[in-house]
């Protein structure tokens, strides 16, 4: 029943891919669909880019084994849509054409801020996959008994072919496709626990609080330190609008009110989804048991597919778990979009080429950064073997916070910004998030296996994110730059009048 859940879903999406490959002729179809997504449309692509491996294998396996903790990265997730709402949806879509760095580079010089917003890209995008590729392994190895490196690699080489050859419009459908998939298995299978509990969740918590203790219900269990809880919230919140997949999304749709539909749409399904994963994560702290989840990941990452298993047999795991590869791939595909867009329109086309590539050259560039990030995927999904895949998103969100997110609000509404207060804000926002990533318990402890490590928070979004802002700020500051500041003018302009 798995094997034919999985090829299904398999044969479908390729199927998607082939049409979407006889549509796609040049470069504005590969990025962005011929921007000719509506609102709805694009609204469930954008929720299907979101819900990844971290929201529905992650969470709900963070919430099985520390409680109430583990809900802060779904509040944390879910708060970041009303600031790319209010703050960059319209911009985005009025001033870019395929990359977030086409709205920071807008009235700057173009090499230097397309240089430095590619190295903070391609940091987000390789954390990103981490996640997704842990996950896709060890759901293929639970329900195949396939090794995990070889998983990850099967993961890889079928997300290649979607992007390859079916660019945006094969990963929108895609993205729809697994977001109504998604959110439909996730309602069915919350309903399907709840109704061992008489549909009260009440009875539900009381059953966590009385097998495990009643600190499952209160924080503390997974970030006890104040500083950690408030680091990450940051990370979170600010993160969304720095997420390079995310961001390329709001140049499918025709104009900038659509854009703003979609953010609406977006945060609705999303919403919903998250408040399911309260429901799974304590199901399946009840009804499979921490020892038995961690006995299949220590991360807890399969414990919605181990509910599924309780609740409605192998049959019900199959779906559920076909559910979760559509949603790995489908993520896998955005992200590796993102990438090559970065590698090839940013670097090759504007850096290289100085704006001068034919559509043939841009994509014969595009794909081939495709397979580059394909083997990067590859071999970090295979390093990161065993971490929680909500956990490393997390780190994911802190770079598009340091990195991304400084540099984009403040050249739409600052004045005063400038070319090299750009570069320096988005090297060190990365430099500095990476840095103590490296440096922290994530890496030191968990991965390395030292008994401490020199930075003592989890997630760096706390010291990385406002020294972004603080270097954006002082650079400007002391190294103005009068062409810069003169063509604000346009882009106020262009940000108010939508096209």
């Amino acid at each position: 029943m798995t094997v034919a859940f999985f090829f299904i879903f398999i044969i479908f999406s390729l199927g998607i891919t082939y049409v979407a490959a006889r549509r796609t002729r040049n470069a504005e179809h590969f990025y962005t669909a011929g921007g000719r997504v509506t609102g709805f449309q694009n609204g469930l692509a954008l929720a299907g880019d979101y819900m990844s491996a971290a929201s529905f294998l992650g969470i709900a396996g963070l919430v099985s084994l520390s409680g109430f903790d583990g809900l802060i990265y779904s509040i944390g997730f879910l708060v970041g849509w009303p600031v790319v709402m209010f703050l960059i949806a319209e911009p985005l879509r009025n001033l870019g054409k395929y990359t977030f760095a086409d709205v920071v580079a807008f009235r700057l010089r173009q090499a230097p801020v397309r240089v430095a917003a590619s190295i903070g890209s391609l940091a987000v995008v390789s954390f990103y996959l981490i996640a997704q590729m842990v996950g896709a392994g060890n759901l293929i190895h639970l329900l195949f008994d396939i090794e995990y490196e070889h998983a990850v690699e099967i993961v890889g080489f079928v997300m290649l072919a979607y992007v390859l050859f079916g660019g945006m419009m094969a990963t929108t459908w895609v993205q729809i496709v697994k977001a109504v998939l998604l959110l439909s298995g996730a309602f069915l299978l919350a309903m399907m626990t709840l109704a061992r509990f008489g549909f009260n969740p009440l009875a539900l918590f009381h059953a966590a609080s009385e097998r495990y203790g009643a600190a499952v219900l209160g924080p503390g269990r997974l970030v006890s330190n104040p500083l950690d809880a408030m680091s990450l919230g940051l990370a979170l919140m600010l993160g969304t609008a720095g997420l390079p997949h995310i961001l390329m999304r709001f140049y499918t749709v025709p104009n900038a009110r659509t854009a703003r539909t979609s953010v609406t749409y977006a945060t609705a399904f999303i919403g919903f989804f998250y408040l399911l994963t309260f429901i799974l994560g304590f199901g399946a702290m009840v009804l499979v048991g921490q020892p038995a989840i961690r006995a299949i990941d220590a991360g807890g990452n399969m414990a919605a597919p181990l509910l599924a298993q309780a609740v409605g047999g192998d049959a019900f795991l199959g779906f559920i778990s076909a559910v979760a590869f559509a949603t790995i791939l489908a993520v896998v595909a955005g992200l590796t979009l993102a990438g090559a867009a970065t590698l090839s329109h940013d670097l090759w086309v504007n850096v290289v080429r100085h704006g001068a590539a034919s559509d043939v050259e841009q994509l014969r560039v595009a794909r081939g950064s495709t397979v580059l990030l394909g083997a990067l995927a590859i071999g970090l999904g295979i390093a990161f073997k065993g971490q929680n895949v909500a956990y490393m998103v997390g780190l994911a969100f802190a770079i598009a916070a340091s990195a991304n997110f400084p540099a984009l609000v403040l050249s739409i509404f600052w004045r005063k910004f400038t070319t090299r207060a750009a570069q320096m804000s988005m090297l060190s926002g990365t430099a500095s998030a990476l840095i103590l990533i490296y440096l922290s318990p994530t890496i030191q402890v968990d991965v390395l296996k030292h008994a401490s490590a020199s930075f003592p928070l989890r997630n760096p979004g706390l010291v990385s994110i406002p020294l972004s802002f603080a270097v954006a700020f002082f650079v400007a500051v002391l190294w103005p730059e009068p062409e810069a500041e003169a063509r604000f003018a346009e882009v106020e302009r262009k940000v108010h009048f939508s096209r």
